[in-house]
C-alpha cells in the first residue's frame, strides 16, 4: 500500500462541511463495534466466572477422579489408593462409602446420599473443613454414630447441632413381622454449607466404620476418591489409571460425573456470545452503508484520481483504509472498554444497585451473591479478531464499487 493511498483513505474519514451525515454514520458504526465488543467480552468473562465458581463449589464436595468397585464394593482400598497415588498428578486419596438413605427428624423425612468418610483423609480430596458452619469434621468418631448434614437439609428438618436424627437404610432386615428397613439414631455433630443446593440439601456425612456397619459392608468400601494437581488433567489421569490399575474397577472423573451440568453452562455461554456477536455484525453492516455513501459522494474525486493515473486497485485500497480504520478504532476501544468493565464488573454492579436501590443477587435467594468474573485472553483475542475480520469484509464490496467508477461518466456533469 502506497503512502498516498493511506493518506487519502485516512483523510476521507474526517468530516467536511458537505458530508457530516456520512461522518455521523461512521461514528455510529464505530460506537456499535465498541459497544458490541464491550458487551461480548464482559458477558463472556462473567459466564467464565460463574462456571469457575460453580465448578469450584462442586469439586469442593465431589472428587476429581473416583475409583469405584463393581457392585459398590471395593476390597483392599489402601492398596488401590497407594497405587493411584504413584501417579504424578495425584495429590491426595481417600476412601468412601456411598449409599442412599433417608433422614427423619420431628416427623419430617428427607432422602439423602449417605457418604461414609475418614475425617483424617477426607480433607485431602475435599474442602469440607472450609465449609463447616457449625462443628468440625473431626467430630465424626467411629462408634459414636455422629452425622454431619448440609445447611439446607438442616433447615428442612429443623435440626441443629446436638439433635438426634434417625438414618433409615433401604436395606431391609427380615423379622417375624416381615422385611423392615434398618434404622439407626445419629447425633448431629456438624453442619456444612457448600453453596450448592444439591449437596446442601441431600448429602450427609458419617464415619466410614459406622457406614460399613449400617450397610453391612464388613471391611469393604465403595471406592477411592482422588484429588489432582490440575483438575483439567482428569481425563488423562483416568486413562493412565485404567492401564496401570489391575482389578475390577470403574474409574470416572468430574467431567463425566457432571457432564450435563457443565455442558449446559457451555451451551448457554455460546448462545449468549452468538447473540451479542450480532451487535458487532450489525455495526459491520453499517460500515458497508457508510462506504457506499462515501463512494457516491466521492465519485468526482475518484474520477480525478483515475485521470491522474491511479489504478482501480489503488482506489479500492483507499476505501479499504477508510473502512478498516473504523473497524480498528472500534476494536481497540471495544477491547479496552471490555477488559476494564470485565475486571470491575462487581464494582459497577454494586454502584448500580446503590443508585437504584435494587439487589440483583440476593443472599436469601442466590448462593453466589457477587457477580464473579474471569476474563480469559483467548476469549478477548477471539472477539477482537472476529470484529476486525467482519470490519475488513464489510469494506470489500464498497471498495470494489469505487474501483469500477468510470471517470468520464463521473466528470460528465462536473
Amino acid at each position: 500500500m502506497s503512502p498516498y493511498e493511506l493518506f487519502i483513505g485516512l483523510r476521507y474519514t474526517r468530516a467536511k462541511k458537505r458530508n457530516h451525515f456520512i461522518s455521523f454514520i461512521s461514528l455510529i458504526s464505530l460506537l456499535g463495534i465498541t459497544l458490541g465488543m464491550t458487551a461480548l467480552i464482559t458477558v463472556m468473562s462473567v459466564m467464565n466466572g460463574f462456571q469457575k465458581e460453580v465448578r469450584a463449589r462442586i469439586l469442593g464436595v465431589a472428587s476429581h477422579v473416583q475409583i469405584n468397585g463393581f457392585d459398590n464394593r471395593l476390597s483392599n482400598w489402601q492398596a488401590v489408593a497407594d497405587e493411584a497415588s504413584k501417579h504424578p498428578s495425584v495429590e491426595g486419596a481417600a476412601p468412601f462409602v456411598s449409599a442412599q438413605g433417608m433422614v427423619s427428624y420431628n416427623q419430617v423425612v428427607h432422602g439423602a446420599i449417605v457418604r461414609g468418610i475418614l475425617p483424617e483423609t477426607e480433607n485431602r480430596v475435599a474442602d469440607f473443613a472450609d465449609m463447616m458452619v457449625s462443628g468440625e469434621l473431626e467430630n465424626l468418631i467411629p462408634g459414636d454414630f455422629g452425622i454431619v448434614i448440609g445447611m439446607e437439609l438442616a433447615r428442612s428438618l429443623g435440626a441443629f447441632r446436638g439433635d438426634k436424627i434417625v438414618l433409615i437404610s433401604p436395606q431391609g432386615q427380615v423379622t417375624p413381622a416381615g422385611i423392615l428397613p434398618r434404622l439407626k439414631q445419629f447425633t448431629v455433630v456438624g453442619i456444612f454449607e457448600a453453596g450448592h443446593f444439591e449437596y446442601d440439601s441431600g448429602l450427609v456425612l458419617i464415619h466410614m466404620s459406622d457406614a460399613q456397619k449400617l450397610y453391612r459392608m464388613d471391611d469393604h468400601v465403595s471406592g477411592v476418591r482422588l484429588k489432582l494437581s490440575d483438575m483439567f488433567l482428569a481425563p488423562k489421569v483416568v486413562n493412565d489409571l485404567a492401564h496401570s490399575l489391575t482389578g475390577p474397577y470403574y474409574i470416572t472423573d468430574w467431567t463425566q460425573q457432571h457432564a450435563n451440568y457443565f455442558r449446559a453452562i457451555q451451551i448457554e455461554k455460546r448462545m449468549l456470545s452468538l447473540i451479542l456477536a450480532l451487535i458487532i455484525a450489525v455495526a459491520a453492516f453499517n460500515i458497508v452503508s457508510t462506504l457506499v455513501m462515501a463512494v457516491t459522494d466521492k465519485q468526482s474525486d475518484i474520477a480525478i484520481l483515475r485521470t491522474l493515473g491511479a489504478s482501480p486497485r489503488s482506489i479500492m485500497k483507499i476505501f479499504i483504509v477508510q473502512g478498516t480504520f473504523i473497524g480498528v478504532a472500534g476494536t481497540i476501544l471495544g477491547v479496552t472498554g471490555g477488559v476494564l468493565l470485565a475486571y470491575n464488573v462487581g464494582e459497577v454492579v454494586a454502584f448500580i444497585e446503590w443508585i437504584f436501590s435494587v439487589e440483583f443477587l440476593s443472599n436469601e435467594i442466590y448462593y453466589i451473591s457477587k457477580i464473579p468474573t474471569d476474563p480469559q485472553t483467548t476469549d478477548i483475542v477471539t472477539v477482537a479478531v472476529v470484529s476486525f475480520v467482519l470490519s475488513l469484509l464489510a469494506t470489500i464490496y464498497p471498495s470494489y464499487r469505487a474501483s469500477r467508477v468510470n471517470p468520464a461518466e463521473a466528470l460528465r456533469y462536473e
